[in-house]
């Protein structure tokens, strides 16, 4: 009980001041994010006013001061118990450079062994190729590679002479690109489920072509028309579908931990935020590797140089390279 009113309000009117100016910078700023401390004060504050209220409330009277009092109170209430978040923009944004990385490091064993099957399905593709060139049919499954590596890029840097042979429909391309290679990305996430078996084939499958196409160029002295070809959009597409394989081992590893006393649907709810991260990553990687295919790949000499192309590949390559291993370091999911 209040036994000295103007004592009272004299020593709390500073708390409720300070409250106030606080409420003020979030209702100026609704994407701002309290540090701990921070938020731990505003708490603090709010449990003074409130049970500074309690004692006003059972005094006759004073309904100005408590009202105030009521008001800042429920203001502070509104902004502890919260639950709409940031902006859908803000929060999109911060899962792509926070939480995506963040769920590829965590898993960076899986990814290694992605990594190291598609490379030995390439070393494997290549060393079939030279070989047997008669392997060439069997090991590559598209048409237009079948052709020999000079009468590939003849065709090419004939038809780029000629006009632009995706006019009118880039849009269209790029989007066929984009669905064909996130559904090999998800099948080779899904396959995780076959205790990883499926998954290990389809990247050392993508590797073997990988290799052999890489092998019949390189071989045939078109290395520039090459790597001028595939990496501007390679350079992003290759590490996509590396993300895919992972996702799929660590599928894989939720259900061949049999030994762990936890049952097999724990095992899998655990894993199935950083799956989700991971494939989530994987769409919007694929996007982009779509359009810069459509827009930029398919243009060569002489309307685009081979080193220019090289160069812009690699670039790509750092700058994801970099992504991966660095955003969110320091920030906490």
């Amino acid at each position: 009980m209040i036994v000295d009113l103007e004592r009272f309000v004299n020593r709390e009117r500073p708390y409720w001041q300070e409250l106030e100016r606080v409420l003020t910078r979030l209702d100026d700023d609704p994407e701002r994010v309290l540090a701990l401390d921070e938020a731990l004060r505003l708490h603090y504050l709010y449990q003074r006013g409130g049970a500074g209220l309690t004692k006003l409330n059972a005094l006759p009277g004073e309904t100005a001061l408590r009202g105030y009092l009521e008001s800042l109170v429920a203001r502070a209430y509104g902004q502890i118990h919260e639950t709409r978040g940031g902006s859908w923009k803000s929060n999109v944004w911060r899962w792509f450079t926070v939480t995506f990385p963040q769920a590829f490091r965590r898993r960076h064993r899986e990814f290694a062994l992605s990594a190291g099957l598609l490379f030995l399905g390439a070393a494997f593709g290549a060393f079939a190729l030279k070989v047997d060139p008669s392997a060439k049919d069997a090991l590559v499954g598209f048409g237009h590679l079948k052709q020999t590596p000079a009468e590939r890029v003849a065709g090419e840097e004939k038809s780029q002479k000629e006009g632009d042979r995706l006019a009118g429909r880039k849009t269209s391309f790029s989007a066929e690109l984009m669905t064909h290679n996130t559904r090999v990305a998800i099948f080779t996430c899904a396959m995780g489920m076959t205790w990883g078996f499926g998954t290990a084939v389809s990247l050392f499958y993508n590797g073997v072509i990988l290799g052999a196409v890489g092998y019949d160029y390189i071989h045939a002295g078109y290395a520039r028309f090459l790597f001028g070809w595939l990496l501007p959009h390679g350079s992003v597409e290759i590490p996509a579908i590396l993300l895919g394989g992972q996702g799929g081992f660590v599928l894989a590893g939720a259900l061949i931990r049999r030994r762990e006393r936890r049952r097999l649907a724990e095992r899998l709810r655990q894993v199935t935020p950083d799956v989700l991260h991971l494939l989530g990553g994987v769409a919007i990687l694929l996007v982009w590797a779509g359009i810069v295919e459509a827009f930029f790949s398919q243009y060569h000499e002489p309307i685009l140089p081979y080193d220019l192309k090289i160069a812009v590949g690699l670039l790509e390559l750092v700058c994801l390279f970099l992504f991966l291993t660095r955003a969110g370091r320091h920030a906490r999911d």
